[in-house]
């Protein structure tokens, strides 16, 4: 079972469809303090699953509250614009 993705409002991504993430699944990244969208992809072509399932496959952010063993245990996740293109929203810092 994976975290939803509950919300996406990175516009400029391939997979956003209407707010709504189409990837199978995203991977959270980034560096310590800050975590982003490491699934985000911007070449102009829509791609992606034709419904809306996305969940967090993996997050690289061992110091957030929610980071179980490398995985999301919040009840869902936002995607939206912050210091990198695509940043998970939900993240916080233990």
């Amino acid at each position: 079972m994976t975290t939803h993705v509950s919300e996406c409002s990175v516009e400029a991504c391939s997979f956003n469809d209407h707010s709504h993430c189409n990837a199978a699944a995203i991977t959270v990244g980034g560096q310590e303090d800050h975590a982003s969208c490491a699934t985000f992809i911007d070449i102009g072509v829509h791609g992606g699953l034709p419904k809306v399932l996305a969940g967090v496959g993996a997050c690289q952010r061992s110091e957030c509250v929610h980071n179980d063993h490398l995985m999301c245990n919040a009840s869902e996740v936002r995607v939206g614009p912050g210091l990198d293109d695509a940043d998970c929203l939900t993240y916080t810092h233990r």
